[in-house]
């Protein structure tokens, strides 16, 4: 759901603290069942709606994306040979 809302915005329009609405987007707390109508309210859409995950969501990796020690050895390796 992209209501371009910011948390704290959302926060503010539903009663809540920001805090509360970056936990909640986590799963790190849970909510007052009646908190949910007014969190649905300010984003305009259905109760229902706040339980089905988005089909466009984004692929969150578990790691960052770095170099690696074999492209580190590579690259150290590529150089003016000393011989």
């Amino acid at each position: 759901m992209t209501q371009g809302l910011s948390q704290e915005a959302l926060g503010l329009e539903a009663g809540m603290h920001r805090s509360m609405v970056i936990s909640l987007e986590w799963g790190r707390r849970t909510v007052a069942y009646e908190r949910l109508w007014d969190v649905a309210d300010v984003l305009g859409v259905r109760v229902e709606e706040l339980f089905v995950a988005p089909s466009s969501a984004p692929k969150v990796e578990g790691q960052r994306r770095g170099r690696t020690k074999s492209s580190t050895r590579t690259r150290l390796s590529t150089g003016p040979s000393s011989e």
